[in-house]
């Protein structure tokens, strides 16, 4: 693809992705990428700046001499600069191998019960099942209830966890007004002379770069934050943490991140986390209006010729990430819709990469109360930095295609189709199901 003033990540457009090979199938070159919450390509700036330290500047981080002193230096200062971006101090930054791991590393933090909701991202519902655990229902719209989570907060609670925004839906959290809930039932507890601590943990992994992420006005006491999301190296994350935090350490070793988390620091991937995440914000707020005028300009037209098409998520726009579209089409199968795409060149995505990969039914789908008929056809198209116009619009027309034609092969119509979404509860184009 030729460079396009719709992107901005360097003088020339970064390559869309390809698609996959070594399937024994011929595909087409890939025209467009429409899974950017899934990966996105590493920007020229973030690579330009991590050469060096995969070249010359080598050195153990570790070692005594002036040579990996010098990257000692620099590894501190993307740690300070990091910890600018979101407002914090750079003391308050464990750098990991991505959210994955930061995740795990704030659960931790504490041994006791914890309240999370039902559609988290694995890294969290796993590690919260190894523990007592309250899992909160959402509604419809995928967004839960600050109060409802409050509640289900119990004598024997220490930890909250929620998503800034969930990366299959889009829906973005009530953080804020939950942060609140859980400052009170704090001064509750010092009030009352109860010693257990409660924390409240933020993953902002998919929204970072789409939303504003700063520390102090999402008032929690832990928040991940992902390379992988903002057009950085993968493998490379953060966990920050106030100072009410003690973290304990997941991986024992040399004592790297001050005991927390040891072996050799990632310096490349270090030094590229903190200039993507510069990036992110430098580019922010006129990024967020180009991908939600781009993401409108492509729902309007699905739903202009496939009329019957359900979208989740909420129908406010400050409620919902800029760049993801949750379509469902009832009675089709997402799968095959994937394959038809690929040999279009498209690629979108069904859910979660990881549950994806597994042919794993959505847990974010299910606890949403979303019947099979329906969830089995679902795909997230995301949007990112390199999108423009043309590519949006080639693959909405290629879903179109790929849509009408498996419509041919199962002998139906609009109005099967229409009746099939009523029957499913999808009036108006939207999934109304109840409380999940």
């Amino acid at each position: 693809m030729t460079a396009s003033a719709g992107g901005n990540m360097g003088e020339e457009r970064s390559p869309v992705p390809p698609t996959t090979r070594g399937t024994g199938v011929d595909v087409a070159p890939c025209e467009a990428y429409l899974d950017y919450a899934a990966a996105t390509p590493l920007d020229p700036r973030v690579l330009e700046a991590m050469l060096p330290y995969l070249t010359e500047r080598f050195h153990n981080p570790s070692s005594p001499y002036a040579a990996a002193r010098r990257v000692r230096a620099d590894v501190e200062d993307a740690r300070r600069r990091l910890a600018l971006v979101l407002g914090a101090r750079a003391d308050g930054i464990t750098l990991t191998s991505g959210a994955t791991e930061a995740n795990n590393l704030a659960f931790a933090a504490t041994d006791g019960h914890v309240v999370t909701d039902a559609i988290e991202h694995q890294s969290v519902l796993r590690v919260a099942e190894g523990r007592p655990h309250t899992l909160v229902g959402v509604a419809a719209d995928g967004r839960v209830d600050a109060h409802a989570m409050a509640a289900a907060i119990t004598s024997q609670t220490e930890l909250v966890s929620l998503e800034l925004t969930n990366g299959e839906v889009g829906c973005v959290q009530p953080v804020r007004e939950l942060a609140r809930l859980v400052a009170a039932e704090r001064r509750r507890r010092l009030e009352a002379g109860e010693p257990r601590q409660l924390l409240l943990h933020v993953d902002a992994s998919q929204a970072t770069g789409q939303l504003a992420v700063n520390v102090s006005s999402l008032e929690a006491d832990m928040v991940t934050v992902s390379a992988a999301k903002i057009y950085g190296p993968k493998q490379v994350g953060l966990l920050w943490c106030s100072d009410r935090v003690r973290l304990r350490p997941l991986v024992l070793g040399g004592g790297q991140e001050r005991g927390v988390r040891s072996g050799t620091e990632n310096v490349a991937g270090i030094v590229g986390f903190a200039r993507a995440l510069e990036l992110a914000e430098a580019l922010r707020r006129e990024e967020a209006a180009r991908l939600r005028g781009l993401r409108q300009d492509m729902e309007a037209e699905l739903r202009r010729e496939l009329p019957w098409c359900v979208v989740s998520g909420p129908r406010q726009e400050r409620l919902r990430l800029p760049g993801l579209l949750h379509l469902s089409l009832p009675g089709l199968e997402a799968q095959r819709l994937v394959v038809l795409l690929e040999r279009e060149g498209v690629s979108v995505g069904t859910g979660s990469a990881c549950a994806a990969s597994k042919m794993r039914a959505s847990h974010v789908l299910e606890a949403l109360g979303m019947p099979p008929t329906l969830s089995q056809g679902s795909l997230r198209l995301t949007l990112g930095r390199p999108s423009t116009p043309e590519e949006v619009a080639y693959g909405t027309r290629a879903i179109v295609r790929c849509v009408r034609s498996e419509m041919v092969r199962l002998g139906l119509d609009d109005a099967a189709m229409s009746e099939r979404a009523a029957a499913l509860g999808a009036a108006g184009g939207r999934w109304r199901g109840g409380r999940g």
